[in-house]
């Protein structure tokens, strides 16, 4: 049915629907289409000798094991050379990947990995130990520092069969950052250092930021226990368990509690809240209490190790841009603390305290030494990394002390 609409629609060269009428579409001109051959794969160009020096230089070089005596005693680096050349290289994975919304299941499955990758840290540090210590004790270690030790008479007839070296020490560390701090910063804490000085590796279950109520709780009392029990992983029982622990017990958040609110008409020693430091120095005394008591039981002829925290002082720097810390200063901001030097009087008496405990823990007990190495750093800022830990000087500096404090203890095993 024509209808007046289809007769204006006509007129104009449109259909009905709206769309263009035949007669329309026949007076514009078809679109062409051409077809774009495909692109070839681009050939890579051939390497450069420039390009192929760059691209070696960037592997890691393998260990030069050509530089390790084939026999006789050895410095600890080359008996960890010579370990690491013996060992398969581990293929290294990364993978980037998005940070999912936080949610129940994702903070377990944090901790999870957290705890795998401790896990598989500890590992790490047992095989490596293990592998290290097996080679010095078949062939002998040798101090790089102070090179060989004198030969006795009675040992001049072993002599022609190669230099004399001295029987490593075998020593268990369990501690805090002062024994576990990152080596990136520089050269670590005090066990890197340490091992140096003896020429000996040591095993560390350490961990940066571990307190004594952990150490000595369940789950790291159980792998301590473990530890004790089973001796060396190279063989034999440990003569030394080096303990640090304590400092992040008495410091950081809970700190407040011990800190009274400032008054400007009592000396600064005087706002330590001695009966609630003391109740939070019980339950670290308890804890190194029950350290002893399992040295004694699984271990007995092992020679326990704890040392005194230098006086630190509270200038509010942490570690990483304060991610970590600072762990002294806002205490005493919250208080209301006028200066630096009334901040730092009150952890001088808080840490003298904690090292008054220790020492009478090592003269009531056998076997228990303590090393106390407050007032071994200069009272400035200059001789700290941050609040909690010595610059890498006066890392240097207590390595030394522990080193002198093994050296009466075992003459004869620390040259």
């Amino acid at each position: 049915m024509v209808t007046a609409k289809n007769k204006m629609a006509a007129k104009k060269g449109k259909t009905p629907s709206g769309t263009k009428s035949a007669k329309t579409a026949a007076k514009m001109p078809a679109k062409k289409f051409t077809r774009v051959p495909a692109k070839a794969p681009a050939k890579k160009a051939a390497a450069t000798p420039a390009a192929v020096t760059r691209s070696a230089a960037k592997k890691p070089a393998a260990p030069d094991t050509l530089k390790v005596p084939a026999s006789g005693p050895l410095t600890l680096d080359e008996a960890r050379m010579l370990a690491a050349a013996k060992r398969p290289q581990a293929m290294v994975r990364s993978a980037a990947a998005a940070i999912p919304p936080t949610t129940f299941g994702s903070v377990a499955q944090e901790r999870e990995s957290l705890r795998k990758a401790q896990d598989a840290e500890l590992a790490r540090r047992v095989r490596d130990y293990k592998a290290t210590m097996a080679i010095l004790k078949e062939r002998g270690a040798r101090s790089p520092a102070r090179g060989m030790a004198p030969l006795s008479a009675g040992q001049a007839s072993a002599a022609a069969a190669g230099p004399m070296g001295f029987v490593p020490l075998q020593v268990l560390a369990e501690g805090d950052s002062w024994f576990d701090y990152p080596p990136h910063a520089f050269k670590g804490g005090l066990v890197p250092r340490l091992e140096k000085r003896l020429g000996v590796p040591i095993l560390n279950l350490a961990k940066a930021g571990d307190e004594v109520r952990f150490m000595l709780g369940v789950k790291q009392y159980k792998l301590l226990a473990e530890h004790l029990a089973n001796g060396s992983p190279a063989g034999g029982a440990w003569d030394v368990l080096l303990f640090s622990g304590g400092g992040n017990d008495i410091v950081d958040e809970p700190m407040a509690l011990w800190i009274s609110e400032w008054n400007p008409v009592l000396p600064p020693a005087a706002h330590l809240n001695t009966p609630r430091f003391a109740a939070a120095l019980t339950l670290v005394r308890s804890g190194f209490e029950d350290l002893i008591a399992l040295r004694n039981r699984v271990s007995a002829g092992t020679q326990l190790i704890f040392h005194g925290y230098d006086y630190a002082i509270p200038d509010g720097r942490g570690v990483c841009f304060n991610a970590m810390g600072p762990w002294l200063k806002p205490a005493f901001d919250l208080r209301g603390f006028p200066t630096q030097q009334a901040g730092t009087e009150v952890v001088k008496l808080m840490l003298s305290e904690f090292a008054k405990m220790l020492q009478q823990l090592a003269d009531i007990h056998p076997k228990v030494r303590f090393i106390n190495g407050q007032g071994l750093l200069p009272a400035d800022t200059g001789a700290w990394h941050n609040e909690l830990h010595p610059s890498s000087k006066g890392y240097d500096l207590h390595a030394d002390n522990f080193r002198e404090t093994l050296k009466a203890l075992f003459p004869m095993r620390v040259v």
